[in-house]
């Protein structure tokens, strides 16, 4: 079937590793042209070079902090002015660090929202226009499976999080029928975050390989394993495409079955 992808132009935001990167090459190979972004500018080139051998899609990486309103504006429109239009938008964002309610300052809460909320809204506010004028108008961001259910020690995830699915059905309704929104809820995936919490776990003598490591993240998946990357950015692609044309204000989880609510 056929997605209806070739030749749109879809900004992915953090999108210079880990799940970001993963759902930029789902729409590169589906033919799309792509808008990358990123604050590490030898992360962003590296996945820039990698992302244009992915499919036929043209490929844009631009410097920039998701947290600053400024670099989105720019963003956008350094993405409108490289391929004449913007069709579909990804919210992506950093980890937010853990710990518990004693642990965290005023500061981590705010700086979190910013991460996690704002940088969705200031995305949103900038792309929507553009958005509106394309025929297939989406946008889809990428929250985690904390809004669901709890983990622990990651109260910050947990609590903020939740503002953007909030975000997402509310505007999946404002926004339609010109413009659909969803949210994806990943579980774990084998990024390069889970790669280094698995390395640091041999280093302290948690677990013995890295396989272990990996059995041990997965030991509550009904599936048996974490994700690979690219069936979360498949997902993500889906949802944007044609064949999702009528999925609006939903909220999709991409977590093997580990979430029991």
């Amino acid at each position: 079937m056929d997605s209806g992808l070739d030749g749109d132009t879809a900004l992915v935001t953090a999108s210079s590793s880990g799940l970001g990167k993963a759902s930029a090459e789902a729409f590169v190979a589906e033919g799309a042209n792509v808008t990358i972004c990123g604050r590490d500018a030898e992360r962003l080139a590296a996945a820039e070079a990698e992302l244009e051998s992915a499919g036929p899609g043209g490929v844009l990486a631009v410097q920039a902090d998701v947290t600053d309103p400024d670099d989105v504006d720019d963003l956008v429109a350094a993405t409108v002015e490289e391929f004449g239009a913007l069709d579909h938008l990804v919210t992506s964002a950093g980890g937010v660090p853990p710990g518990e309610f004693t642990e965290l300052t005023e500061r981590d809460w705010y700086q979190a929202y910013d991460t996690l909320v704002m940088s969705v809204v200031w995305t949103i506010s900038a792309a929507r226009p553009h958005l509106v004028e394309s025929e297939n108008g989406t946008v889809t961001c990428i929250t985690s499976r904390s809004v669901r259910e709890v983990l622990d020690d990651l109260l910050l995830s947990n609590s903020v999080r939740r503002a953007v699915v909030g975000l997402v059905q509310t505007v999946s309704r404002e926004f339609a029928p010109d413009v659909r929104v969803n949210a994806v809820l990943p579980g774990a995936h084998e990024t390069d975050r889970i790669t280094e919490l698995v390395e640091a776990g041999i280093e302290s003598g948690d677990y013995e390989t890295y396989e272990a490591g990996l059995a041990d993240w997965a030991s509550d998946v009904p599936m048996g394993r974490i994700g690979d990357p690219e069936e979360l950015g498949n997902v993500v692609a889906f949802l944007a495409s044609d064949l999702a044309s009528y999925v609006n204000g939903a909220s999709v989880a991409v977590d093997g079955g580990s979430m029991r609510c």
